[in-house]
């Protein structure tokens, strides 16, 4: 099994719902286990402005899916929420980003690992420290280094909605 990370976020619909139904369709996936999944954060909308606020999350991975068979699974998941793809970065009921997938540095048209704009992105960072292991990523990539860009991202707040075991909860089905 590889240890991936990826990043969650909704802005239409029912936001908090659609999270908790990708989290699970993640997680029964053959070849899949969450390891972790963080709180649940409002963020404001970056590039294109004019749409709500957004909910985002992150969850450690771990599968036996390589970096492609994973963007197919994430891919499935977003088209069968209903996820449309019309204006770069515009609203959305769902969006999972691959961060990380173990040490894999990729870079082509379909695929570009790690992704490329994790660090210019405190609702990014900010869940994905919450379920950081050093030493599952890419050389050069830890947590000292993750918290150091995120220190330089002030001006992007983010809100904790959903503490991360009430989220998991949901995912579980227990509340």
């Amino acid at each position: 099994m590889t240890r991936a990370y990826l990043s969650l976020g909704a802005n239409i619909g029912d936001p908090e719902a659609q999270l908790v139904e990708a989290l699970r369709r993640l997680a029964v996936s053959p070849g899949n286990r969450l390891a972790a999944v963080s709180s649940l954060y409002r963020t404001a909308p970056q590039g294109f402005t004019d749409q709500p606020d957004f909910l985002n999350c992150a969850v450690a991975l771990d599968t036996a899916l390589d970096p492609y068979a994973l963007l197919a699974l994430t891919q499935s998941v977003e088209a069968a929420l209903g996820r449309v793809r019309t204006i770069r970065w515009g609203p959305r009921t769902i969006d999972i980003d691959i961060l990380l997938h173990g040490e894999a540095r990729l870079s082509d048209p379909r695929l570009t690992l790690p992704h490329p704009r994790m660090l210019e992105r405190a609702f990014v960072l900010v869940p994905l420290l919450e379920v950081w292991q050093d030493g599952d990523g890419p050389a050069g990539i830890s947590r000292a280094g993750l918290e150091a860009r995120l220190g330089q991202l002030a001006s992007q707040p983010v809100e904790r909605v959903l503490d991360r075991a009430s989220l998991l909860k949901r995912v579980q089905g227990v509340e």
